[in-house]
């Protein structure tokens, strides 16, 4: 937050305003107001396709019974391959975290 405050105030200090005699004020008063029903409508669109994929996904998965076998085969499995499993999924996921925080560290630097 500090480096965007920082970046607007050396952006706000470096130009200074140049006059145009008005001519920003007109061009945004002669622009036409933003319309707030199509973005209803895009969301209201975005949410029914969301509902129907997913009612879609769960009928041809058959009923969403592979969540139930893979649970099964899951419990099956031996508690050291279970342990293993999880330690690995903890580790993939602790280094896709440190990568992300590396990366953003070092896009606020420049």
């Amino acid at each position: 937050m500090n480096q965007e405050d920082w970046l607007d105030r050396e952006l706000r200090e470096a130009a200074p305003y140049i006059d145009d005699d008005g001519f920003t004020v007109r061009v945004l008063q002669q622009l036409p107001a933003p319309r707030r029903s199509r973005d209803l409508l895009r969301a209201v669109i975005l949410l029914g396709m969301t509902f129907l994929a997913s009612v879609l996904a769960y009928v041809v998965s058959g009923g969403g019974r592979f969540v139930s076998v893979s649970l099964e085969r899951l419990a099956a499995l031996p508690a050291l391959w279970v342990f293993v499993l999880a330690l690995a999924s903890g580790l993939v996921m602790a280094a896709a975290g440190a990568t992300a925080a590396i990366s953003r560290s070092r896009a606020s630097l420049t």
